[in-house]
């Protein structure tokens, strides 16, 4: 290889971007400039789109660029890029293996055509390089510079002279790697400066999910673990993995009211701010209505709030709430809540940790409602670390202030109820939900059977709703056995319609 006088160091420190903003959160940062990375990940996880965009990102820079490719033509990259509305003018493309290459004529026999062809290849990329002078380069792909080396160690020492050529030119180099040839290259994770690994995993149900780790990167601290990412229109989403940890912002701790004095009785105070609480019980026994009108109150004093729709429709629970006296409209309209419907079966946990975080750090919203937990944990039998990601993403709310309502159905009706999963220790106050019979009629109970911050009532109270909105009656002090769901009397309680009770004859 011709030898050149060597760049001036990148200044310490210095980082520059990858195009992809989540990615470079990951990276804390970005990449070190003048190095050389290997991109790798088996074919449709998204290799060429984030490269595209990297060059694309130093075109806005004003640094110049160079796509190097073995594997597709200039046209297949046009089509590419213009799928997500992008054009690569400015973008230097250069293809190593045109028709030219195609031509019986050109064959010889005399050598292996691989001993022609491999230092044909290399010498081609050392005068595109001297000729445009890039800041970043993309080379795609190293599978087929692997074929045409045919042994390892010839391979290695090219994609080391690669190396030094490339940093002697201050080149900031992405070297894509589809993993088609070998599995597993170590020798290659060891050259390159860092490693990023992009991975597809295909489900029984709903799209795939694509995921990115950094595999090594010398020099920088960096996220570790998986992180989710998105390939759609408009290229990749990379989102970092939540670590409630590097969060935390001051609030006021003092309790808020519930907009019911019964309820906040109940638990000893209201609703405090930076703690979650865990709506429990059967379906249809008014845990969405109970946290809808929690909500409400929020809304009233001001405070900005989300609401995660994970099972009902949008319209129903808008004309629902209504009816019940509770018109979210007004609210929607001002700017003041933000309802998301959200598609279990296309979220990934990662990408619904990042939206509530938007809705925290850029809308403000001191209230968040997810109703409910029973579809997003369907949607994901494979994520054996969801609880995981769940303790991390109610830290992270309970840390920045945020009073946090989880909705969780049980299995049953009457009797023995079930749940799917555990998120009682998770939660800093529980409220229970129980069917009851008591003159013919099903009725509603309602305890505090946990809270963490206040000292709660002990008692079971009946819930009751109707167009005038929610109403919550004595304790039941002359029932027993209400939580089973067949209680006995014993005693001269009235119920909420002012009907006299079963046994009280008087």
């Amino acid at each position: 290889m011709t030898d050149a006088t060597p760049s001036t160091p990148p200044a310490e420190g210095a980082r520059i971007s990858t195009g992809v903003p989540g990615l470079d959160d990951v990276l804390c940062g970005g990449l070190t400039p003048s190095r050389l990375y290997l991109l790798e990940g088996t074919p449709g996880t998204g290799k060429t789109t984030l490269a595209l965009q990297y060059l694309r990102e130093g075109m806005a820079r004003g640094e110049r660029a160079l796509y190097v490719t073995l594997s597709e033509t200039t046209e297949e990259l046009r089509a590419a890029a213009a799928t997500h509305g992008w054009a690569l003018d400015g973008i230097n493309v250069h293809e190593l293996v045109d028709e030219d290459g195609l031509d019986p004529d050109g064959e010889q026999s005399i050598l292996h055509p691989s001993e022609i062809e491999l230092g044909e290849t290399v010498r081609e990329v050392i005068a595109r390089v001297d000729k445009t002078k890039p800041d970043r380069v993309v080379f795609d792909s190293l599978s087929e510079l692997r074929l045409l080396a045919q042994n390892p160690l010839r391979y290695r020492r090219q994609i080391l002279a690669l190396k030094r050529f490339f940093a002697k030119r201050a080149c900031t180099v992405l070297m894509l790697d589809d993993k088609t040839s070998e599995t597993g290259d170590v020798q290659l994770h060891s050259i390159a400066h860092g490693v990023v690994s992009l991975d597809q995993m295909p489900r029984e149900y709903g799209s795939e999910r694509r995921r990115l780790r950094i595999v090594k990167m010398r020099g920088i601290k960096f996220r570790g673990g998986y992180h989710d990412l998105v390939l759609e229109t408009g290229g990749i989403q990379v989102f970092p993995r939540l670590v409630a940890a590097e969060h935390h912002a001051d609030f006021d701790p003092a309790g808020k009211s519930t907009g019911s004095a019964e309820l906040d009785l109940l638990l000893g105070g209201g609703l405090v701010p930076g703690t979650n609480t865990l709506l429990l019980g059967p379906s249809g026994v008014g845990k969405t209505t109970t946290a809808v009108r929690f909500m409400v109150a929020a809304l009233e004093r001001g405070e900005s709030a989300t609401y995660y729709l994970f099972d009902e429709g949008l319209a129903t629970l808008m004309a629902r709430c209504a009816t019940l006296g509770m018109d979210l409209r007004p609210h929607v309209e001002a700017g003041r809540l933000t309802i998301t419907q959200i598609d279990p079966a296309e979220v990934s946990p990662g990408e619904f940790a990042t939206m509530a975080r938007h809705a925290v750090e850029e809308r403000g919203s001191a209230f968040v409602v997810i109703d409910s937990l029973n579809a997003y944990l369907h949607a994901m039998p494979g994520e054996e670390y969801l609880i995981l990601q769940m303790h991390e993403l109610l830290s992270y709310l309970n840390q920045q202030g945020v009073t946090t309502l989880l909705v969780l159905g049980q299995h049953g009706v009457i009797g023995e109820v079930r749940t799917d999963v555990d998120l009682s220790y998770l939660s800093d106050c529980i409220l229970l939900f129980r069917f009851f019979e008591a003159k013919g009629q099903i009725r509603t109970a309602l305890s505090v059977v946990k809270s963490r911050v206040n000292a709660h009532e002990r008692t079971i109270r009946e819930l009751r709703f109707s167009g005038g909105g929610m109403q919550v009656g004595k304790a039941l002090s002359d029932f027993e056995g209400v939580l089973t769901g067949l209680p006995a009397y014993r005693g001269e309680v009235a119920m909420l319609t002012g009907q006299a009770v079963p046994g009280d004859e008087a």
